[in-house]
């Protein structure tokens, strides 16, 4: 199935070159969606499927098509009803749709988008509508976004990001019978007017420099020509991937990271005072202050927590670039809350699947949650305009544009 909806997803991509293609093709798979449900309800009746030999002498069979037009979001559809010859055969689907499957689309839609499983959603359109919609015909309905899932993973992109985050979440994902685990890498951009935009999402088992260096050139190819800071957590090869593709941009490290990573190899006991003493180095007020306080942190902890003192020395670079910025923009991108914030909402969607079928079945609820969660994200971000300022001054030949 899995194969089947990537071919599928692959070949209207291939075919729709504008948002009219992209929706006429659409309305033709509904429309044959539709019609491949009405030939199984009507094999369902008669209890044999078309031109089968069981069909001889059974008292009942197939008589023509009747037409009905129908109403959906995406516009007018005919259909052809199939009729029996004892009259008999009542098709459920159009029925109770009857002439405007609209609304039901979009609620269907919508309760998936809420993190409402096809069996859940089978329950609700039959307690509150009194429509029996299957849990298949559930998955038929939502699964017509995947092109438009394609669409924003490809629209383009501006050309300048003053910030961009990275971070990852983790799930539960069906992979040749057994249950792997998968992480969804999203990259969330900040733009030159402090607005929010998950610039895209990657679902992958591994990272690696290949794989960022796959990411880093699909945000080029959309149109990104430059990203002031990126922000991230430990991903492995990622470093190597942006200063090869943009080689100007400042990397931070996330300072919360680093520190949970540092406590993993302290006692409790200990905890408490080996913090107040990271916390001299990473809220020193310069560089120059920061590297004293860490020098000082070796002297008492060297011996102690070898392995923690090594971290925070090959992270050095990237664990201080935020020290070359104002307090405002330090604020936003010594810690990578920004884009972990996304991902608590989605978590929310996301919490009650135990897994996911397939890799598209997860691509899918990411990509309506994340359409859901970023229709608040129409005010930029608090105190930005002091930020811009102090980016323009900074970084004056590559923000041209004020």
């Amino acid at each position: 199935m899995q194969d089947v909806r990537s071919q599928l997803a692959r070949q209207v991509a291939q075919e729709c070159k504008t948002v009219e293609d992209v929706h006429n093709a659409l309305k033709d798979l509904f429309k044959r969606t539709l019609q491949e449900i009405l030939e199984t309800e009507m094999n369902e009746h008669l209890g044999y499927e078309k031109n089968d030999v069981k069909g001889n002498n059974s008292g009942n069979s197939r008589n023509g098509y009747s037409s009905k037009s129908i109403k959906t979001s995406l516009g007018e559809t005919e259909l052809g009803i199939p009729r029996d010859r004892n009259g008999k055969f009542e098709p459920q689907i159009i029925k109770k749709y009857e002439k405007n499957a609209s609304e039901i689309e979009e609620q269907i839609i919508t309760m998936y988008a809420k993190g409402m499983s096809t069996r859940d959603i089978e329950a609700h359109m039959k307690d509150i509508y009194g429509i029996d919609v299957s849990a298949d015909l559930v998955s038929k309905i939502t699964d017509k976004i995947y092109p438009m899932i394609t669409e924003w993973q490809s629209r383009p992109l501006d050309a300048v990001y003053p910030i961009v985050f990275l971070d990852a979440i983790h799930f539960k994902v069906r992979k040749d019978n057994r249950i792997v685990n998968k992480a969804a890498y999203s990259v969330l951009g900040i733009d030159v007017l402090g607005r929010k935009d998950i610039l895209g999402i990657w679902i992958g088992e591994n990272e690696s420099a290949s794989f960022w260096m796959g990411v880093c050139n699909d945000l080029k190819n959309r149109g990104v020509q430059d990203i002031l800071i990126a922000c991230k957590d430990g991903l492995s090869g990622f470093s190597e991937a942006i200063n090869s593709v943009f080689p100007r941009t400042s990397i931070q490290l996330c300072i919360i990271h680093q520190i949970r990573n540092s406590m993993k190899y302290v006692s409790y006991k200990e905890q408490k005072a080996v913090m107040a003493d990271l916390k001299k180095v990473y809220q020193a007020l310069t560089l120059e202050e920061a590297e004293f306080a860490f020098e000082m942190f070796k002297e008492t902890w060297g011996k102690k927590h070898p392995i923690v003192i090594k971290s925070w020395e090959t992270n050095w670079q990237e664990l201080t670039t935020y020290f070359s910025y104002s307090y405002g923009i330090r604020r936003l991108i010594y810690t990578t809350n920004t884009v972990e914030g996304y991902h608590r909402q989605l978590r929310k969607v996301t919490k009650t699947k135990t897994a996911f079928p397939t890799d598209d079945s997860l691509r899918k609820i990411i990509y309506l949650a994340t359409k859901n969660i970023s229709k608040k994200w129409t005010m930029p971000l608090q105190n930005w305009a002091e930020c811009i300022s102090q980016f323009v001054i900074q970084f004056e030949d590559r923000l041209t544009m004020f």
